[in-house]
């Protein structure tokens, strides 16, 4: 599948850790950062060319893998992460035992998580692949849910990346991508990353078949009025640390999925809207007390999370009616 937006340079070109004609080496390499594996060039020295580029943003990693001509690829079984192979061109096909999910263009593979399996890769089928900590997206499921899970997440072998949900899900990775590709300031932010990290994972969980969607799909049930209270004292305690959605929900002893129908019965509002409006004000607040002449709003609203400029100022202009320069010069 293509990139939504074209790129002048390979993806992640900035993040090259391997560029080689050499089997052994690339196996070794790229065996370093995902897990041991056996690598078989298909069509000898003749087309075997391997470009791997790859970065990391808090729990998730982003690489770019381009073998050049045909492969075949037996991982060993790992349980510690999740991946998403997404071909930028060509095909591929992933096989899991008996199980088989041939892609290419508008689809994707999602490899087992701790069993082992088979890659096949055609001919000019550079991919983009995505690495999820596997703790990480578990605690996270666990948070919507509100209750423990006793499987691993298994999802469905076959991505299919025309489907709504996961178009979504596809224009959020977009994001991130070009963040770490243009040295955008989400990556290096942690409430930014937080965010983008949970938003991505929300997606991915709701889009994405696996062994969980049932109960995910289940309509939620109201968090108490109790636990709204004190999920509102938390966010107004801890606006300016790293905190995400479940983390509030954990705190507060609630799904996710709860507490998000919980605040729109008692506040009118979301706990993301709650955050975001509390935030808003602090740097309301820190900006009206501030001396203009050391002070800039830019620092301020990165302070309280707000990395990106113009969507901070749009966001204080419709919230206060005035721009955040405005503010600190009274």
């Amino acid at each position: 599948m293509n990139v939504s937006v074209p790129r002048p340079h390979l993806p992640l070109s900035r993040f090259q850790q391997l560029r080689t004609r050499d089997p052994d080496q690339a196996r070794e390499v790229v065996g370093d950062v995902f897990c041991p594996h056996r690598l078989t060039s298909l069509d000898g020295a003749r087309t075997f060319d391997t470009r791997f580029h790859a970065a990391a943003a808090g729990r998730v990693s982003l690489c770019y893998l381009d073998y050049g001509g045909r492969v075949h690829i037996a991982p060993e079984a790992q349980e510690t992460f999740y991946l998403l192979l997404i071909p930028l061109a060509g095909r591929a096909e992933l096989a899991d035992g008996p199980l088989r999910a041939a892609y290419g263009p508008g689809a994707a593979g999602v490899p087992p998580v701790d069993r082992g399996y088979t890659i096949r890769v055609g001919a000019g089928s550079p991919h983009l692949v995505v690495r999820i900590v596997r703790e990480h997206l578990e605690r996270h499921l666990r948070g919507m849910l509100g209750r423990r899970v006793a499987e691993p997440v298994r999802f469905d072998l076959g991505m299919d990346m025309a489907a709504p949900a996961l178009r979504s899900w596809r224009r959020v990775l977009d994001l991130l991508l070009d963040e770490i590709d243009d040295g955008g300031r989400i990556p290096l932010h942690p409430l930014a990353m937080r965010d983008m990290e949970r938003l991505l994972l929300t997606r991915l969980l709701l889009g994405q078949p696996h062994n969980h969607s049932a109960l995910l799909h289940e309509p939620p049930r109201d968090a108490p009025p109790r636990a709204i209270r004190m999920a509102a004292e938390l966010i107004e305690a801890h606006a300016g640390e790293e905190l995400t959605v479940e983390d509030i929900a954990e705190a507060v002893g609630v799904g996710i999925r709860a507490l998000q129908a919980g605040f729109r019965r008692h506040l009118d509002s979301t706990p993301t809207r709650f955050l975001r409006e509390t935030r808003l004000r602090r740097v309301r607040q820190e900006l009206t007390a501030a001396d203009p002449a050391t002070t800039k709003v830019t620092d301020v609203a990165a302070r309280w999370g707000f990395v990106h400029p113009g969507h901070f100022s749009v966001s204080y202009r419709r919230r206060y009616g005035e721009p955040p320069s405005a503010t600190l010069r009274r």
